[in-house]
């Protein structure tokens, strides 16, 4: 499984209705509008690291309100709950978020 982060600079027509379509794309997980110099992140999870193209140059940088974007390829993913459990010392890991 490859994950990447994907920023996208939106034009600014785009802005009230480019998240939901980001959101839409295949392998995209997550879309958030962000401050910033970027207006969009995107977390994108494909199960090849070639798939990665496809979502990125074949989807996203050809939407309709994209301006541009810049990728992140992950060398390691780690969850929140699995930063606590390799960092507490006789504690408790924590239990995990309500699902959204």
């Amino acid at each position: 499984m490859t994950h990447a982060i994907v920023l996208v600079e939106a034009e600014r027509d785009a802005m009230p209705t480019l998240g939901g379509a980001l959101a839409e794309v295949p392998g995209v997980r997550e879309a958030y509008s962000v401050t910033g110099e970027w207006d969009f992140v995107c977390i994108v999870h494909v199960r090849r690291h070639e798939d990665l193209a496809d979502v990125v140059t074949g989807h996203i940088s050809t939407m309709q309100g994209v301006a541009r974007t810049h990728t992140m390829v992950a060398f390691e993913a780690f969850s929140r709950h699995d930063l606590e459990t390799m960092f507490s010392i006789g504690m408790q890991p924590a239990a995990p978020p309500d699902p959204v």
